[in-house]
This record gives C-alpha cells, structure tokens and sequence, in this order.
C-alpha cells in the first residue's frame, strides 16, 4: 500500500501539469477566437464609405430625466427592503411590498423593467437613500437624451425634444440643440442595477440587467410635443427618431387624456414629410391597451422598430393577440427572433395605410448575444452588415465603458451555428459561425437579414442606456 501511495504521489503532479497544459492551450486557442471574431467586426463596421455625418440630421424625442445609478441589492439593504415570500407582477408600486415583490420579480428572470412608484413617500425615501450613497453614480437619462447624445458623438446634427433643467443641459454635448421650456428641477429615476450572480435573500440575477423606478409626472404626457413639432419640422431632418413612450405605462392618467396625447403625436407624425424616415424605439411595456394604442397610433407612421429580446416577443404577442409577455426568454435563440421579427415585419404589410401613413422598412432587434437586423430591398436603408457589425461593438463599449473593445473582458454565448427558423423547419437552414467574417447576411423574399455575434461584456459598468446607444450607433450607418 505504502508502494502504490508513492506511485500515485508521483503520478498527480504530472497529471496536473497535463491538464494545465491543455487549460492554457484552451485559453490561448479561445482567445485567438475572440480575437479573430473582433477583427472581423471591426472590417465590416468601417467597410462603408461615408459621406461627412456632420450633414446627416436627427432629431429625436422625446422626454429628458435626471438618472441616479445605483446598485440595487444595496439600495434595498439601505432603506430596509426585505426579499419577500413570493416574487410577483405588480400593476403599480403602492406599498414596500409593491416594490420587494416586483424587483425579485424581474431579478430572479434577469429582466429589463421600468415602473412609476405611485407612493410619494416610499419615492422620497428611495431617492434620500441614493443621494446619500457616496457609490450612487448621477448622469443625464431618457432615452431621448441618450439617442441623441449617441447621434451627436457620431457626428451628427441634432435636434432634442424633451425639457430639461440648466443643469442636466449641461450634461449633454455642447452641440445639442434642445427644444422644450426649461425646468427648475429635473426628474429623476432611480437606476436599480445588477450583475450576473447577484443575490438578494433566496433570489439571484441569470444575467446583468437593471429595475428602473421613477415617480416623473412630466414626461409620461409627453410635455415637449407643442414645442417640438414646429422646429423639428422646420429642420427637415433625414431621422425622427421616438422613443421615451414607455413612461406611459400604468401612469395614472386622467380619463382620455393618455388616448389625447397619442392622436395629437399620431396627428404630428402625419405631418413628417417622407423624405424624413421615423424610427420608433419600444421599451419596457406591459400595459396591454397601451401597447395596442402603440400599435394603432404610432407603428403605422413608422419605417424603422428598435428593440430588444424582451421588447420583441411583447410586440409579437400583442399582434397575435395574445396579451402581453411579461417574461421572455433573457438569452433567445437566433431562429427565434427571426421569426419574431418576420411576423411583426408581415403583420405590419398586411395593414390597410393611408396617404400618410408608412409600411415599416426595417427592424432591429438588440439582444445580448446577438444583433439582428431586417431592412426591405430598395427603401434606402444602407450597409446594413455594417450597422449590424457597429451594434454588436456598441453593445460592448457602452457595457465595459470603454471606446475599444478589450477580447480580456469579453465572452461569445451565440451559438456556434443557429437555424434561420423555428417555424419554418423546411425552408430554413443552419449558419455556422465564421469567426472571419462573422456577419452573415442573406436574402429572403423582399427583405435582407443580417445577424452580428455581440462580445458579451464580462465587466460591466453600466447596463441602462445600452439599447438606445446600440439601437442608435446601427442607425447612423444606414441613414
């Protein structure tokens, strides 16, 4: 016995040394696949050749906030929050226990949310909480500002609808024009962020997301509209852009008055010459009839849709009326969203239009392992290759915080290969991953799809605003 423990005391170091070799033979082959695949990303983003985008003009609306970013589990240890019983879907935040429950909610799944606090003192405390934290990080928000402030780093000309204090104007590029009365103070949302792994109690987050809680009454009506309209109109811009209508959402409003705002923004779109195109970028809704209202209102004067792995499946099933999705699937398939994105694309054809109304052109679907994009053949949509490729490298500069893209702080959770199609088993096909050239780009009916593997970051810094600076950072490239 003494024998064969001095042989096994022998063999282990070798055995460890073997498997460290081939660990670190993984790590070196692994990152040499990151690396490639960056390259890649890299050629294809700046493929175009383009004119100087100081002369491309954007205006986007609407809404402007003040964004207080903290991290949530430590906001909720502060102000005394417990992690409840139970995790449940709350229409309105009216009580701490509102609050508790709706958080584990959407931590536990990992999921995007954004919620007006009815209840002004739970409000007053949460907000006291954040401004007394020597970790709470301040900056502009909305995702107007955010859109905007995007286009201006790109080199464009814009035009921002939304008020704003002196202070948070200042916050934004110089060049930004803003259109809307000024306010003596700003509103502000609460930024509940978190990492992958995070606990709360029994619960823990599959995937870094955020919880956004606010208690603006400005916003939501939409309060810049009157004064947007005539200077977005007189500036002529080659981009609208909307966004910010996700504050609607469960907001008290008096009777009609939410049905007011949207005929009166309906009417507004009406108005856009169509040598201007709309984009309209979703958010975080759950209020069925808003989102049909949206459907009505809005994506029926709209060329382009922006949106992410939560916001697509709830758009879809509101089409297929079937209600709203509260929770979807935080790490989609990619034969998934393409069908997602083809049945939105075909529902929206099949509507009867008027004269001034538009047939949607182009869509945009921002996950995290992946970007997607649909744009029509011969309706002026450029390099969309290109816009896919610049929207997975945004996706990791905003997250890392970070103008280059760092292989150290990244990981690929796409497929290796994905099916073009879930539903149509027949027609579809398989596409393997090139790490070369690691866009793929095919044709389909009318309509070309491009599909970008995103280089996760592994270091986040911030997850709010991700989706308005990727969604805006592929549209400067097909302007």
């Amino acid at each position: 016995m003494p024998e064969m423990g001095s042989k096994l005391g022998l063999l282990l170091p070798a055995f460890l040394i073997i498997i460290a070799y081939f660990y670190k033979k993984d790590v070196r082959v692994n990152d040499k696949r990151l690396d490639e695949i960056l390259q890649g990303l890299l050629r294809a983003e700046n493929k175009p050749t383009l004119k100087p985008l100081a002369k491309m003009k954007v205006a986007v609306g609407f809404g402007a906030c003040l964004d207080s970013f903290v991290n949530a589990t430590t906001l909720l240890d502060i102000i005394d929050f417990q992690p409840p019983l139970s995790a449940e879907h709350k229409v309105y935040l009216s009580t701490q226990k509102d609050v508790e429950q709706m958080f584990a909610y959407f931590f536990k799944h990992g999921a995007a949310a954004e919620r007006f606090v009815q209840n002004k003192d739970i409000w007053d405390k949460m907000v006291k909480a954040a401004k007394e934290s020597a970790h709470t990080r301040w900056e502009f928000g909305g995702n107007a500002p955010v859109m905007a402030n995007r286009f201006a780093m790109e080199g464009c000309n814009v035009l921002l609808g939304g008020r704003a204090s002196t202070h948070l104007k200042g916050l934004l590029r110089p060049e930004l024009k803003v259109i809307g009365k000024p306010l003596e103070n700003d509103d502000i949302h609460l930024i509940m962020e978190y990492k992958h792994g995070d606990k709360w109690g029994e619960y823990w987050a599959p995937r870094a997301n955020r919880f956004i809680v606010h208690h603006d009454e400005s916003n939501p009506t939409l309060n810049s509209l009157e004064d947007f309209e005539p200077e977005m109109l007189k500036f002529s811009p080659n981009l609208l852009v909307i966004g910010g209508l996700q504050m609607m959402d469960h907001f008290p409003f008096k009777q009609g008055q939410r049905q007011d705002r949207l005929e009166k923004l309906a009417k507004f779109l009406s108005k856009v010459p169509k040598s201007t195109k709309i984009h309209f970028e979703l958010a975080s809704f759950t209020d069925e009839s808003l989102l049909a209202d949206l459907v009505k209102y809005v994506l029926p004067y709209c060329d382009s849709l922006g949106m992410n792995e939560q916001e697509l499946p709830n758009l879809h099933s509101i089409m297929a009326s079937s209600g709203v999705t509260l929770i979807s699937d935080p790490y989609p398939r990619v034969a998934t969203t393409l069908d997602h994105i083809r049945n939105v694309y075909k529902y929206m054809k099949k509507q009867t239009l008027s004269a001034s109304q538009r047939v949607i052109t182009r869509i945009h679907a921002h996950t995290l392992a992946y970007q997607a994009i649909l744009t029509t053949k011969g309706t002026g949509w450029k390099n969309t290759m290109s816009a896919a490729a610049k929207a997975a490298l945004t996706a990791h500069r905003h997250v890392c915080g970070e103008k280059n893209v760092d292989t150290a702080k990244a990981r690929i959770i796409m497929d290796e290969s994905f099916s073009t199609s879930k539903e149509n088993i027949g027609t579809g096909k398989r596409i393997p991953l090139d790490v070369h050239k690691p866009v793929s780009c095919w044709d389909e009916d009318d309509y070309t799809i491009c599909i970008a593997p995103v280089l996760v970051c592994t270091k986040v810094k911030q997850t709010a605003g991700g989706g308005d600076n990727i969604s805006s950072a592929g549209l400067v490239l097909q302007l």
